[in-house]
């Protein structure tokens, strides 16, 4: 039987000039029992500054190249430390209660495009698996019922503020017509893999001229009509 424990740390808020602003500072760190990587990840206002890659024992920054880089090299030991007090105290917890049984939330899936799909231009399509407890899941792609491995990326485990998890998988396509793309996922509190279709929706490109076209007549037409009105008003005034 799969046990985990997770926890959040919520820390402080601060005052700007005379405004009060909140900013929540989240640090989690989870432990399993099982095969399932832990986690110890430091989160400010829902943005993930860095996260902790327990196999390796270092840091991995995630903040944008443009902020400054703060080093968390010195969080890296008591991450580790964290983590043998995370996994002691879920041995207690589990012996003291009896091997409970662990609350099971079952994943949403989403499958959607990361940019408009156009005919013969190459894109990314994202499987979005939310709102899930505990990891893992497994993911799945498909085209045309034939499974497909290549390219395909998966993130980490990310944690929501309800201590479920997220997790992102990725596969480039190059949309045509008649093709039927299928993101399969399992996970322990399915009774079977859940499965999501999706097929594209090409917007020609053609099509967007007709909407550029019409647009820039019906923006035309009425300038039109505004500088006829202008020079009909300024005509009765001189009369």
């Amino acid at each position: 039987m799969r046990f985990s424990v997770l926890i959040a740390l919520l820390l402080g808020a601060l005052c700007v000039s005379s405004f009060v602003q909140a900013h929540v500072d989240i640090s989690v760190l989870t432990c399993q029992t099982g095969d399932t990587d832990p986690e110890d990840e430091e989160e400010l206002d829902g943005d993930e500054l860095l996260y902790i890659d327990m196999k390796k024992k270092d840091w991995v920054g995630t903040m944008p190249d443009f902020l400054d880089q703060w080093g968390g090299q010195n969080i890296i030991q008591g991450a580790v430390e964290n983590y043998q007090i995370c996994l002691n105290n879920m041995k207690l917890n589990i012996e003291a209660e009896n091997n409970p049984p662990e609350a099971i939330d079952s994943p949403e899936v989403t499958v959607y495009p990361r940019n408009k799909v156009l005919p013969g231009r190459s894109n990314i399509l994202i499987c979005f698996v939310n709102n899930f407890y505990p990891p893992p899941v497994k993911v799945r792609w498909t085209k045309n019922d034939v499974e497909v491995t290549e390219g395909v990326t998966l993130s980490r485990y990310y944690p929501n503020k309800d201590f479920t998890f997220r997790h992102y998988s990725t596969i480039p396509f190059t949309p045509q017509e008649g093709d039927i793309y299928s993101c399969s996922v399992e996970h322990k509190g399915l009774p079977e893999p859940y499965t999501r279709l999706w097929d594209p929706e090409i917007q020609e490109v053609s099509d967007i001229g007709k909407t550029v076209f019409c647009g820039v007549g019906l923006t035309l037409g009425l300038l039109g009509v505004g500088v006829g009105t202008f020079f009909l008003i300024k005509g009765n005034n001189c009369n």
